[in-house]
């Protein structure tokens, strides 16, 4: 399973990325590990604010890749209300990919739920 995420920074920027292990990855970002992303590191990732899943790589790359092209007000709505077909129409094909449960895929302290 292949995961394409969004992350609230501390400077209010939106970081997208793609993984197939969630958890470890959200550890390297917020943890500024080696691993880590670079835009990441200096700018504090502070919470996942969206994911969706799927199960191929080449579809979970080709969702990343239209998702970093948005405006950034686009992205806030992409967040707000987590329908890819709105903005990315003709695009990706939404059936191909689901909303992840991030309570059930990962720990509080990346869903900015103080613990």
């Amino acid at each position: 399973m292949y995961y394409i995420y969004m992350l609230r920074c501390k400077d209010d920027s939106i970081y997208t990325g793609i993984t197939n292990d969630l958890n470890n990855r959200m550890n390297e970002h917020f943890n500024k590990k080696k691993s880590g992303a670079k835009y990441t590191k200096s700018h504090d990732a502070i919470k996942v604010e969206s994911v969706w899943k799927c199960k191929e790589k080449s579809l979970a790359c080709k969702l990343e890749y239209h998702i970093k092209s948005l405006k950034k007000s686009e992205k806030e709505e992409l967040i707000c209300n987590k329908k890819i077909s709105k903005f990315l129409k003709g695009k990706v094909d939404g059936r191909r990919y689901s909303i992840a449960e991030l309570n059930k895929l990962l720990e509080d302290k990346y869903l900015g739920i103080e613990i």
